[in-house]
């Protein structure tokens, strides 16, 4: 009979061996395989496939987020692949978009509903061969009945969440009509971000390799080191698990160190402790918040280095403007040109100052103090970019506006439509009905006076899209801050 210290000795040596099969293989197909010229792939997949590539992508969208297929599944790579064609011309990026967002809610559903019928019993039954007791996964029921729909949504943007996250939901009993506006509204932004990434950089593939993968790896660590961060503060409350842990530690020498030096500094430690521990939703809205700010900050300036390179429009500007003049009518022009005004400081500033009074009066300096600095650093920003970037504007427009192109200061302007929707929703009425209607409708106008900019031919989409991000940016960096310095404060 094998003794356990024998059985755990072989379980490392296979370990080790995995790890070290891992790296010879990479360094031999390093050594003897030339690197992959990605543009080329891309032309001739483009030419190999054409319209069929609406078919590839539409499966591979369905199939990332199967239960456990997705695993394998470059979901990721063929929606940035799919954009790519689109902006070779070969195949339209909105019809592609409609058919990847469809097919990825499919396969979200058709994950969810295997876990609700042959998940639950399923681990149950063979879950504590991998360490999954009947305690740990009540656990996860608990967790997925509170949390379930921002796990879904969340996750989408993170591989190994997304091809699990719809099988668990079904799994663990939560509510079909609870779990599908999370998994449209996640799918969609998911596929619409990748897709569009491809699209833009279609003439640099590496490029658009490079900088969604960077954008992908922050926004995962921030999103995965929050969660950690909560969950071993949970675990760590309870003294009995602290003294297990800290045994646990000193038993080790690679981790005796730390429980050395904890003991020595105690005092110290204790004090910081007391200051950043959190409570309540201030985890998951710190999160969200640096979630948008990694997203914003990397489509500011990812522009922003593409225009300095060549400040002429890209394809999708090429493309925006080629839809805007089929549509362009009298009527249509004259409620963009009405709309605009929406976004301009003369309608804005007002609104924001009697928006700063009113939070003042009600004592809400945090929000006040966002507000504030948001909008100064935006008006800021827009200064500094645009003489950074220097991009003309488009030739022809059906108004006159003098200056630089990027950012659009309009578009950002308008985010304060966003910003003051969910303040109200969720800081200052969190238990008001229609919630989602009023978030829904700053969103509306914050993309209309982006969109009016780009009908009257005054901007590029990118600059819209450039506008959007820097409003986006600047607030949620307050309000992050805002949040951390209160956390403190009432620590």
């Amino acid at each position: 009979m094998i003794s356990v210290p024998e059985t755990r000795k072989g379980r490392r040596l296979a370990l080790a061996g995995i790890v070290v099969a891992a790296l010879v293989v990479y360094f031999l197909y390093r050594k003897f395989f030339p690197e992959i010229d990605l543009q080329q792939l891309l032309d001739d997949f483009a030419n190999f496939l054409g319209a069929w590539t609406y078919l590839v992508v539409g499966l591979l969208a369905f199939l990332e987020t199967g239960a456990f297929v997705g695993l394998l599944v470059p979901g990721e790579t063929a929606m940035l692949v799919g954009g790519a064609v689109a902006g070779l011309g070969v195949i339209n990026v909105f019809l592609l978009i409609a058919i990847a967002w469809v097919m990825a809610f499919l396969g979200d559903s058709t994950s969810f509903w295997l876990g609700h019928r042959l998940g639950r019993e399923f681990i149950l039954k063979h879950g504590p061969k991998f360490g999954i007791s009947v305690e740990r996964y009540e656990q996860v029921e608990e967790y997925f009945e509170k949390h379930g729909g921002k796990t879904v949504l969340i996750g989408r943007f993170i591989g190994l969440v997304r091809a699990l996250s719809p099988f668990v939901a079904g799994s663990s009993g939560m509510r079909y009509r609870a779990f599908a506006p999370y998994s449209i509204l996640g799918s969609g932004l998911q596929i619409t971000l990748h897709v569009l990434a491809g699209y833009f950089f279609a003439r640099s593939i590496e490029s658009a390799a490079e900088y969604v993968g960077l954008a992908a790896l922050v926004i995962g660590t921030m999103i995965v080191v929050s969660v950690v961060s909560y969950v071993a503060w949970k675990y760590l409350r309870e003294p009995a698990n602290r003294i297990r842990s800290v045994e646990w530690m000193a038993a080790h020498w690679y981790t005796g160190w730390i429980v050395r030096l904890a003991r020595r500094y105690e005092t110290q430690l204790r004090w910081l402790q007391d200051r950043f521990t959190p409570g309540g939703t201030f985890g998951l809205e710190v999160t969200t918040l640096f979630a948008v700010i990694a997203v914003s900050s990397f489509v500011l300036f990812a522009y922003a280095g593409i225009l300095l390179d060549d400040g002429g429009p890209t394809p999708g500007d090429l493309r925006a403007f080629d839809f805007t003049g089929l549509i362009q009518t009298g009527w249509l022009t004259s409620f963009a040109k009405a709309v605009t005004v929406l976004g301009s400081s003369a309608v804005l500033l007002p609104m924001v100052a009697l928006t700063a009074v009113i939070l003042a009066i009600r004592g809400r300096w945090s929000e006040v103090l966002v507000l504030v600095l948001s909008w100064i650093a935006i008006g800021f920003g827009i200064d500094w970019i645009k003489d950074w970037v220097g991009r003309p504007r488009p030739p022809d427009g059906l108004i006159d506006v003098p200056g630089y192109a990027y950012p659009s200061g309009h578009a950002a302007h308008s985010v304060f439509y966003v910003w003051l929707s969910v303040t109200i929703a969720v800081r200052l009425r969190p238990d008001m009905a229609r919630k989602a209607a009023l978030v829904g409708s700053g969103l509306a106008l914050t993309a209309l006076v982006g969109l009016s900019r780009v009908y009257l031919e005054v901007h590029y989409l990118s600059d819209v899209f450039g506008g959007w991000a820097l409003g986006a940016l600047c607030f949620s960096f307050f309000a992050a801050s805002a949040l951390l310095a209160g956390q403190l404060r009432k620590n």
